[in-house]
């Protein structure tokens, strides 16, 4: 595990070292840290003067901790507390499973975990999401452990220190997803009455010693109505009654399919096999279906819902496919579920170059688009290779995933390219260059999505200008940010820019007001 580990890791370095912050969340989580150092802020923030209270403070923490550390925000360091929280998950599940799972067929369910489309996908960008799974696997790791009598002298503070920091990481989800795995686990196995064991005075103490530490905290900071805020608000009534990311009650029934890619149909149809054919016996898998369902009901019945929440279950369900693929015979059916994403994966190639045909396709100008499309092509003609040639589904399986963790490496040396359209790093970086060389200190935007974070590299908040705002030209001389594709549809907009000195970087424009 430890070579695999350091691959595993090399995979994601590319994306670290060359990538920008993008606009949505990520730039937001560094502006909203700036402003809590500007301000001595520990337990409360804001954006831009709006009260932020939609996160617990420790990963704003880390983000504040890297600005003050380097003077800088940097994606590398912020990039780890995705990475690292990725590859002790699989190192956890793959202890979890050393005794009942051979080396070889370990190597496959890690390789499947680090592969499976969300799970890649939240190891590679700024979020607290896969750090709050970390604490969860941890938690019930060492509940296990405790359960079978393999616990430490430890284990009774590790569990509520992990349940804890998972809560603190990410919010409630955080402390039910343990707690009530346990609790229906303990029923299923008609042993409810040793729920003290695991959740008895000492967890709920070392829980409400921490929460109560950081409420006092948030209060002293901001009072009363930011506490309420954070209590209420940002819980009951986001799981009740959503006023963000609301979404029907079968939203994760139609997301799950590619959020579990390549791997959906094979850990979906061998799951459902697993338990029609009652393959599901032991202590272990049996805590592992119970964490699948017990989370994903809740998800379901929360009010506010996002693909990423499912993240939880993702190392439960690669896990819990690898014990039952044990007990089941590789026939044609299960092999059809591999060779049906391998199949399609191996259409990506051809695929890019009819489509770089095509005007109308917006594709990156950039010889590594090939090189990836190529990987993920050829990894997939020799997983169906494996699959069908030698009957081999696991060294199949392997193989699909080694390509695509060769396209998240490969990847990493192309985004220098496409950051100009990903984030908004270098717009700023001339939008400077364009306001010192013009004597400009005011900066503004139109019809772009959160750019008021743009103070991050700007280091002043830049003003957000309406259609009124510049036909009536209600602003100073500055530096304004734009679509270029919004200059080609306005008229207003492109007589505002004619004869002033502007420039394109990637699908923004820079004007010189």
């Amino acid at each position: 595990m430890k070579t695999n580990k350091y691959l595993l890791l090399l995979a994601f370095l590319p994306l670290l070292f060359f990538r920008d912050f993008t606009p949505d969340n990520e730039l937001k989580y560094l502006s909203i840290a700036d402003e809590a150092i500007r301000n001595g802020n520990i337990f409360t923030f804001t954006n831009h003067g709006e009260v932020y209270a939609d996160k617990p403070p420790l990963y704003l923490w880390i983000v504040m901790l890297g600005k003050i550390l380097f003077g800088a925000h940097s994606m590398l360091f912020l990039g780890l507390f995705s990475v690292i929280p990725a590859l002790v998950i699989i190192y956890v599940m793959d202890k979890w499973v050393a005794n009942v799972v051979d080396k070889k067929n370990r190597l496959t369910g890690q390789f499947m975990l680090i592969s499976t489309a969300y799970f890649i996908g939240s190891a590679a960008v700024l979020r607290m999401d896969m750090l709050m799974c970390m604490f969860i696997v941890l938690s019930l790791y060492t509940f296990y452990q405790m359960y079978i009598g393999k616990g430490t002298k430890w284990s009774g503070i590790l569990f509520p220190f992990y349940v804890f920091m998972a809560f603190f990481t990410k919010g409630p989800l955080g402390l039910l997803v343990p707690l009530f795995s346990v609790v229906v686990f303990l029923i299923i196995k008609k042993e409810i009455k040793t729920i003290g064991r695991y959740w008895g005075l000492k967890t709920w103490t070392f829980l409400l010693i921490g929460s109560a530490i950081w409420f006092i905290g948030v209060y002293q900071e901001a009072g009363y109505d930011y506490l309420y805020n954070l209590l209420v608000n940002q819980t009951l009534n986001r799981a009740v009654n959503s006023f963000h990311h609301k979404e029907p009650f079968y939203y994760y029934f139609e997301v799950i399919w590619y959020c579990l890619a390549p791997w959906s149909l094979l850990f979906i149809g061998v799951t459902i096999a697993g338990i029609k054919s009652k393959l599901i016996h032991t202590d272990l898998e049996k805590l592992f279906l119970t964490i699948i369902v017990v989370t994903f009901v809740m998800l379901t019945l929360f009010s506010s819902k996002l693909q990423i929440y499912m993240l939880p279950t993702f190392p439960f369900i690669a896990y819990l496919t690898l014990l039952l693929l044990q007990k089941m015979e590789i026939g044609k059916g299960i092999s059809l579920l591999l060779a049906i994403p391998a199949a399609i994966i191996s259409l990506v190639l051809p695929a890019v170059i009819v489509l770089k045909t095509l005007p109308s396709m917006d594709i990156p100008e950039s010889p590594f688009i090939y090189i990836i499309a190529g990987i993920l092509s050829i990894s997939s003609i020799f997983s169906l290779v494996f699959l069908y040639k030698q009957k081999n589904l696991t060294k199949s399986i392997n193989t699909l995933s080694v390509g695509i963790l060769l396209t998240i490496f490969t990847s990493g040396f192309m985004v220098p390219s496409i950051n100009k359209d990903l984030g908004y790093g270098e717009l700023c970086k001339n939008g400077k260059e364009l306001a010192l060389r013009n004597g400009i200190n005011s900066y503004y935007f139109y019809n772009l999505k959160r750019a008021q974070n743009m103070d991050v590299y700007l280091n002043q908040k830049p003003k957000e200008l309406t259609e009124k705002d510049l036909n009536l030209q209600q602003y100073k001389n500055g530096i304004l940010f734009l679509k270029t594709e919004d200059i080609k549809k306005h008229v207003f907009l492109q007589e505002i820019v004619h004869g002033k000195e502007n420039k394109n970087i990637g699908k923004y424009s820079i004007v010189v007001l």
